[in-house]
């Protein structure tokens, strides 16, 4: 993810999260923190079409890391973007040294909970009203140093 990026994730972010979406300036204060963070978007994949369906971010300090972030417009759903997503920031957290991942999921989204057990994140807890007018299910996935399956 790029600067350039912004607006388009900022229109995803709007669109998908109307009650919790992050402002601008978190976003770009994230893609400033080039130390810790790891952000990118996934494009269309339709030939010359660049559009951005798809984001998700990083933020790690060895061991531990967390999703910041992950989302997919939702005509894409289903084509494999979020778990291409999921696994190009496991990777990236298993270069850096984490063995440790953290998120925390809408207890009401049971898309991406399913998405996220299926990568071997298992629930460890909940944070009553964290976001508006859900839960959060927070969630860990451990893996040995130097693996990232």
């Amino acid at each position: 993810m790029s600067a350039d990026d912004v607006p388009a994730v900022m229109a995803l972010e709007r669109a998908l999260f109307p009650l919790d979406a992050w402002s601008e300036g978190m976003l770009r204060e994230e893609l400033a923190e080039t130390a810790t963070r790891h952000y990118l978007v996934a494009e269309s994949g339709e030939p010359g079409d660049t559009a951005v369906v798809g984001y998700a971010g990083l933020r790690f300090v060895p061991p531990e890391g967390d999703v910041q972030t992950m989302a997919v417009a939702e005509p894409a759903w289903g084509r494999g973007i979020g778990r291409a997503l999921l696994t190009e920031l496991l990777a990236a957290a298993g270069e850096r040294g984490v063995t440790h991942m953290f998120l925390e999921v809408r207890s009401d989204n049971p898309r991406a909970q399913d998405l996220y057990t299926r990568f071997g994140f298992e629930a460890i807890g909940v944070r009553r009203g964290y976001y508006k007018g859900a839960d959060a299910i927070v969630m860990r996935r451990v893996t040995e140093k130097g693996t990232d399956e």
